[in-house]
């Protein structure tokens, strides 16, 4: 039973997420958390920052690690080609009208009419965690990180992963 709650818990972000990983990940925080309950949201945030520092794609690295969590390695199996399974299958039927149709002026209006959306998943998604940062951390220090992750994102162009890691060491520091 464990493996078909994975496998649905990744096929359906796999279905759904178009756009590519980040997309997708609102839609597996919905799985795992308020689906089944694997989670909570601030595991769901430091397993997603966790996941951010690491090389790779994002989906598949969620899925790996709760799959690996929910049900061992064979766990991590089935999620990993739940995420992967609909694209693949999609791009081996579709790669012929995919091709024909790349350039055409309503595909283009397509994928710019999805964009809100997924801007507004993750915006919901940003707030959950902001709200869960400011209850376990306080408003300072909650403030601090965002400003200073804003200002090194922004203006001084550091990659990601290194203000994940900044932040994880602050963390320990200044809230361990």
């Amino acid at each position: 039973m464990i493996y078909w709650e994975i496998f649905i818990a990744f096929f359906i972000p796999g279905i759904l997420g178009y756009g590519g990983g980040p997309a997708s990940i609102p839609l597996v925080e919905n799985e795992v958390v308020d689906r089944f309950g694997w989670m909570t949201v601030n595991d769901f945030s430091e397993m997603l920052a966790m996941a951010n520092a690491l090389p790779g794609p994002i989906a598949t690295k969620m899925a790996g690690f709760i799959g690996f969590e929910q049900g061992g390695i064979l766990g991590a199996l089935v999620g990993v080609f739940a995420i992967v399974a609909p694209s693949l299958i999609l791009m081996i039927a579709l790669l012929k009208v995919l091709f024909k149709f790349k350039d055409s002026p309503r595909v283009k209006r397509l994928t710019a009419l999805i964009l809100p959306t997924i801007a507004i998943l993750l915006g919901v998604m940003a707030f959950d965690f902001f709200q869960t940062a400011y209850k376990g951390s306080g408003l300072w220090h909650t403030l601090f990180l965002a400003i200073v992750s804003l200002v090194l994102l922004e203006k001084v162009k550091v990659h990601p992963a290194f203000v994940i890691l900044g932040a994880l060491i602050y963390g320990a520091i200044f809230l361990g």
